[in-house]
């Protein structure tokens, strides 16, 4: 999960995509890897070889926001994976809980239910919360529907996508997606880095899927909660929707998720057919 190991292989994975040419380093002769060595990073950031060396080995602990922030500037890092390497060089102290099942306000069943588009409440390792009628058929119609309402059971839209192949085939550009819920997944293991839960689910994945293992150490960070989305139904065919996520401001930890499709468009017709 987000220790001092984890940081160490983001650090070197980002170095080893730079350039010297990119960051105006002359270099000569015959490189024996990509990148830049850790000296010309160093260098760049304004830090000793000796520190640097000891961050990307896991030896040190108390890498400081100035340092990290330098780091980041240095590595070119987008604000995504900036936010990342600072949550992964923030010292821990909570320790692993096991958190009380989630569960959904009523006010919130009452919103989604009321809603013409798909929406799904998801919490914060992507497992699916509730889901309204167009959400359940959209996604996972091949499921029970009260899945959701079981702890034991809910389904997770990250596992479904890696391993229930009915919601695999539902992304006609798959590899796309598998590598942005990989990506979304690294930031989110930075937030809870002490989450049994998270930790089981990443393990899981790591077991099953070689997919995601290859994706998983390539530490992809970016959030991708928003956008287009292009899907392909098994009852109505190919849909070209547009993904919005909002947070909810009582459960910060729970997230809506609502599809829809433009005005007139052969995918809102499509949708429409959900509600039957």
């Amino acid at each position: 999960m987000a220790d001092t190991t984890t940081l160490g292989e983001f650090l070197r994975l980002r170095r080893g995509r730079l350039k010297p040419q990119d960051v105006g380093i002359a270099s000569y002769g015959e490189r024996r890897v990509p990148g830049l060595r850790r000296e010309e990073l160093a260098q760049l950031a304004g830090v000793s070889v000796t520190y640097y060396t000891r961050l990307e080995q896991g030896q040190s602990h108390q890498a400081s926001e100035s340092v990290i922030e330098a780091l980041a500037r240095a590595l070119e890092l987008s604000d995504d994976e900036r936010l990342y390497l600072h949550n992964l060089a923030r010292p821990r102290t909570a320790r692993p809980r096991t958190p009380a099942p989630a569960t959904v306000r009523r006010a919130t069943r009452q919103l989604i239910n009321s809603l013409q588009w798909p929406a799904v409440v998801t919490g914060p390792r992507t497992e699916v919360l509730a889901w309204n009628s167009p959400g359940y058929r959209l996604l996972a119609g091949h499921l029970d529907r009260d899945a959701p309402d079981h702890a034991d059971r809910r389904p997770n839209l990250t596992r479904m996508l890696f391993l229930d192949p009915h919601h695999r085939d539902l992304y006609p550009r798959w590899d796309t997606s598998a590598s942005c819920a990989v990506a979304s997944l690294r930031l989110t293991v930075s937030r809870r880095p002490d989450d049994p839960e998270l930790a089981a689910l990443i393990g899981e994945l790591t077991m099953k899927s070689e997919e995601f293992t290859t994706l998983w150490s390539a530490h992809p960070v970016a959030e991708h909660a928003s956008g287009p989305r292009h899907l392909r139904h098994p009852e109505i065919g190919e849909l070209d929707l547009e993904l919005e996520t909002l947070l909810l401001a009582d459960e910060p930890d729970q997230r809506l998720l609502i599809y829809s499709a433009a005005d007139g468009s052969p995918s809102q017709a499509a949708l429409r057919l959900l509600w039957v």
